[in-house]
């Protein structure tokens, strides 16, 4: 009994320091520690109707603003690969100014990248990675925009862990694209279901992701 309390203890362990930071942004050929408002630690957060849910829990601020031309790469590099289960998505929020004085708020966001479910067996194809890119697209109007990573980790049936970094960007040689926004936090309705599922049992047949649909251009 002694052998086994020990290993369930260091199993719990395990978990509960498997936690980390998006801290790298991607952009085009660029990356940068520097553009990223880098989150206080590595611990969750909890409550996805707050204000932290934005940009994490008073993250320290970006020293620069990283250009990047429409169309080219955005994402994030993590300090280690994804253990958790769950999806993640990558918003971009368009600034009513400078991004280095945003601080998120408003019906400003849209999805640009998600990484749902996979099936047979039921898992999230994020697991085990720990870098996320995908492409501006083209019509993305230029200007100055937060974007933003968010892993919700599911393991905790009922209690999702988000885990989410911002960086700061200047879009350049954008189009004329005008993506349906959201608000951050607003853009998940309590006790939603893609949050709130049961990931063992019964295990899921389909999965929809939090928030709104991937904006294409």
């Amino acid at each position: 009994m002694k052998i086994a309390s020990i290993l369930g203890l260091a199993l719990i362990a395990q978990t509960v320091s498997a936690h980390y930071i998006f801290n790298t942004l991607i952009a085009g050929s660029k990356t940068s520690t520097k553009a990223v408002r880098l989150p206080q630690n590595n611990s969750p957060v909890h409550d996805y109707t707050g204000s932290e849910i934005t940009c994490n829990l008073n993250p320290s601020p970006a020293d620069e603003t990283v250009s990047v031309n429409a169309g080219d790469t955005i994402g994030f590099k993590v300090d280690a690969a994804l253990y958790h289960k769950g999806p993640v998505a990558i918003y971009l929020g368009k600034a009513p100014g400078s991004a280095a004085n945003w601080d998120g708020a408003g019906q400003n966001w849209f999805k640009i990248a998600e990484w749902g479910a996979t099936y047979n067996p039921f898992s999230f194809s994020s697991l085990n990675k720990d870098v996320f890119t995908t492409t501006i697209p083209k019509s993305v109007p230029s200007g100055e925009y937060l974007v933003r990573i968010e892993q919700a980790g599911l393991h905790l049936t009922g209690t999702p862990e988000f885990f989410i970094s911002c960086a700061q960007i200047k879009v350049e040689n954008g189009g004329t694209g005008n993506p349906s926004k959201v608000s951050i936090p607003g853009y998940i309705p309590k006790d939603d279901p893609s949050v709130m599922v049961n990931i063992y049992d019964p295990v899921p047949t389909a999965y929809t992701c939090p928030g709104p649909s991937v904006y294409r251009g």
